[in-house]
């Protein structure tokens, strides 16, 4: 199943910058995992926004879910999740 999710990250004010390159540097381990494995399948970067836009390829909702929720930085994002399906007049 392919979903289409948006993400905005809203650095915490309450955690040193040491703090919180140590998250996101396990938010890039993290990603290159799942790109690796062929879940996070398209990344890209919002142009003058800390936020990108993704596309995932996973087994169902649940599993959506628990990718997300796996992100270090997923308590400091607001996301919005699209689900996806094939266009009529796609020749893919």
């Amino acid at each position: 199943m392919l979903f289409k999710v948006e993400m905005t990250v809203i650095p915490p004010v309450h955690l040193s910058e040491e703090e919180f390159n140590e998250i996101k540097l396990k938010e890039k381990n993290y990603a290159e995992g799942l790109q690796e494995a062929g879940i996070w399948i398209h990344l890209w970067r919002v142009a003058g926004q800390y936020a990108n836009v993704s596309i995932f390829d996973v087994n169902d909702n649940q599993h959506l879910h628990d990718v997300l929720m796996g992100l270090p930085l997923y308590p400091f994002m607001k996301m919005s999740v699209t689900p996806l399906c094939q266009h009529p007049s796609s020749i893919k």
